[in-house]
């Protein structure tokens, strides 16, 4: 698993909202929005569920990690996905930055990368019903 994710029986529109907040509590902000289901009907014509990625930064730590290496940037900002299952239920996925140090073998990003996961674990907690 490359994700933290926690599903939810609240609507679409008011998980993306919540799920902002939460975030904002914790230091990150919302850089871009992707409506992907309505760039796949734009683009190819196919129907898709629900599905927005939100691209979150926290400056202060994306700054922290840019200094361990300037290709660190490949992997960010931390993306965030909210889909709407066909339950009517919505499920939000948090890229575990962890895995970044599967990829990248550094020590001083590990550390980084902890600290940012407690951020993020405590946002899938906030958004858990």
């Amino acid at each position: 698993m490359i994700g933290l994710t926690v599903h939810r029986k609240k609507g679409f529109d008011e998980t993306i909202t919540d799920t902002t907040e939460a975030l904002k509590k914790e230091g990150f902000g919302v850089l871009t929005t992707i409506d992907v289901k309505q760039t796949l009907k734009d683009k190819i014509n196919v129907d898709f569920k629900r599905y927005t990625i939100l691209g979150a930064c926290n400056p202060v730590f994306a700054h922290k990690a840019l200094e361990t290496s300037d290709e660190i940037g490949l992997l960010l900002p931390c993306n965030v996905v909210v889909t709407e299952e066909k339950n009517g239920e919505t499920k939000v996925s948090i890229f575990d930055p962890l895995t970044m140090t599967k990829v990248v073998e550094n020590p001083a990003l590990e550390v980084i990368a902890k600290e940012v996961q407690e951020k993020l674990i405590r946002v899938i907690h906030t958004l858990h019903e």
